[in-house]
């Protein structure tokens, strides 16, 4: 045995390699991923008194199959797949290997985990909760906590996703080749909204949650180590470090929202900048242009610059001109329109947001009232920007942004008077 501090991390390094060679050997999706987590949650407990084994990857990798061969030979598991076993599985593999037994697969199978993850057929909320359970190897209790449920509600949300992938037939095998562009676009989309939630929590007291951010940003790191030539992937994260970089000064030690304006920039990680810049540099100079290496050019310029006022607004106009055309959508449209203010005025800027009025998937939406609001704040109509801010914090149901935004309406109100 050898003793290691990072027994967490190595843990959610393995639990992919582990349940993909499950799946390769056993198929039969929810019962291999129940059986890796009662390993994991075994090897938690063992490591750490005893020490890592020798071989990780294979004691993880016996454990969870003895676990799967308990289910399989109990007699409730063979009444409800009697069928499906003895089709998927000789009669040799219904018995538990022994330790020296090699069940590592000849390949790793962390991208085919991905895009089983990612299956068409599961919500957004379903795609992201089962990564973070199959890849990311966190608990149902650890994924309830990151999305602010009851550990019961996000058990029953992974025990349907699981049975969802069963009832559409998936099998665990890459996608055929016509459509994995599709399912990375998926995958990729799932790691976006994870680490969004994380950077920007959509509920709750607090602004960020570092472990949602975090975990994004290493399973993205997989994604890439997978698909290294892929422009959108490496875009991504690139994405992800140069926003992430911001983290530590985007709020007060009380919790409360600085908008990127009033930040101070010696706070931010220059380390995560400099490997962002340099990646989407590299990225840019080969690669076929994607929205995500857009954003993260956009996220370059604003991280390169030392203040507030130096900051490249007209080349950030020409990269939302870009993205417009790649990829349109009301939320870039939004960003667009805060970039032609900086540079045509606020009046041009709130021109362009008005065309975003009678879009329906902006209906609510709280950012649609606080960029308005700024950009009134911005024209010198005080009495429509803080009613716009009021509209804003009425609509959100995040507790910093609430409170800074009406820390900003009750400013503008003092100011008038």
């Amino acid at each position: 045995m050898t003793t290691e501090p990072g027994v967490d991390e190595l843990l959610r390094q393995l639990t992919p390699q582990v349940l993909g060679a499950l799946l390769r050997r056993y198929g039969l999706f929810d019962l291999c991923e129940d059986a890796v987590q009662e390993a994991l949650v075994v090897a938690a407990v063992q490591w750490r008194e005893r020490g890592v084994p020798e071989s990780p990857r294979g004691w993880l990798t016996t454990v969870a199959s003895r676990r799967l061969t308990d289910q399989l030979r109990s007699e409730s598991a063979r009444r409800r797949r009697e069928e499906t076993a003895a089709a998927l599985s000789p009669s040799d593999e219904l018995v538990a290997p022994g330790a020296d037994a090699d069940l590592l697969p000849e390949q790793d199978d962390t991208l085919t985990l991905f895009f089983l993850c990612c299956h068409p057929s599961l919500s957004p909320a379903s795609q992201i909760a089962l990564t973070l359970r199959a890849v990311g190897g966190l608990t149902t209790a650890q994924i309830a906590q990151a999305f602010l449920v009851p550990e019961a509600a996000m058990a029953q949300r992974i025990s349907r996703a699981k049975q969802r992938i069963k009832s559409a037939g998936a099998r665990f095998g890459m996608p055929p080749e016509e459509e994995r562009g599709d399912r990375l676009r998926v995958v990729l989309q799932v790691l976006y909204l994870m680490f969004n939630e994380g950077y920007a929590a959509s509920s709750g007291p607090d602004l960020q949650r570092a472990d949602l951010t975090s975990e994004a940003i290493r399973l993205a790191r997989d994604l890439r180590r997978l698909l290294p030539d892929d422009g959108e992937v490496a875009g991504l994260l690139a994405l992800m470090l140069l926003t992430d970089a911001r983290r530590t000064a985007r709020t007060q030690p009380d919790g409360s929202l600085v908008p990127l304006a009033e930040q101070d920039r010696r706070r931010w990680d220059a380390d995560a900048i400099a490997e962002g810049v340099a990646l989407i540099r590299e990225t840019l100079s080969r690669a076929v242009i994607g929205p995500y290496q857009l954003q993260a050019a956009i996220a370059a310029v604003h991280d390169e610059a030392a203040r507030a006022e130096e900051t490249d607004w007209p080349q950030i106009l020409v990269l939302y001109e870009l993205l417009e055309r790649v990829a349109p959508n009301p939320i870039v449209t939004l960003n667009h329109a805060v970039a032609v203010a900086m540079v045509h005025g606020p009046r041009a800027g709130l021109d362009l947001l008005a065309t975003l009025d009678a879009d329906d998937r902006l209906a609510g939406y709280h950012r649609l009232d606080a960029v308005g609001a700024h950009l009134l704040e911005m024209a010198g109509d005080t009495a429509a920007a803080r009613e716009r801010y009021r509209a804003a914090a009425r609509r959100t149901t995040s507790l910093p942004e609430q409170r800074y935004l009406e820390a900003r309406a009750a400013r503008l109100g003092h100011d008038a008077r």
